[in-house]
């Protein structure tokens, strides 16, 4: 503590010594207890709580934080894949597109231009879109550019995908 310091607190301090020595033993002991209870819960508060807070949310965040790392794993494994897949010519891209389409059935509709693809849709389920997609990645070597759609109040789905033709 600097000199300067010491001599602005010392009268205070005195004063503090003065009326502690002036305290009944019997209230001495309940404002040693009192402070030392005040400081337990400010320990409670300041040092263990956060820490049993943090204990008890780490296992369930280590959980998600565990299925996120497996499905990138997974979408890394599926990337590996596609790339190790033998070059699909521009030519034969539409025509799988195309029968990729025709199972989705007359709520989708695709249209061709060059080598980008563009399928309007209405009324598809979740399940039917990523297996449409899934089918397009692999069979057409396409993947996707632009994704535009909305979820209907019946759980649908309605929009259009822009997909960039292998070799485009």
């Amino acid at each position: 503590m600097s000199e300067a310091l010491r001599q602005a607190w010392a009268p205070h301090w005195d004063k503090a010594q003065t009326a502690w020595r002036r305290l009944a033993p019997r209230e001495r002991l309940g404002l040693t207890l009192a402070a030392a209870a005040l400081g337990l819960l400010v320990v409670v508060l300041v040092a263990i709580n956060p820490a049993l807070r943090t204990l008890r949310e780490a296992p369930p965040r280590l959980a998600q934080l565990d299925a996120e790392l497996a499905q990138m794993q997974a979408w890394a494994a599926e990337a590996r894949q596609l790339q190790q897949l033998p070059a699909q010519k521009l030519a034969q891209a539409p025509a799988a597109l195309q029968a990729a389409t025709d199972f989705l059935g007359p709520e989708a509709q695709l249209q061709l231009q060059g080598d980008r693809a563009t399928l309007r849709f209405r009324r598809l389920s979740g399940e039917q879109l990523a297996g449409w997609l899934a089918e397009v990645r692999r069979a057409a070597r396409a993947r996707p550019v632009e994704a535009q759609w909305q979820r209907d109040s019946d759980g649908s789905y309605q929009g259009s995908l822009v997909l960039q033709l292998a070799g485009g």
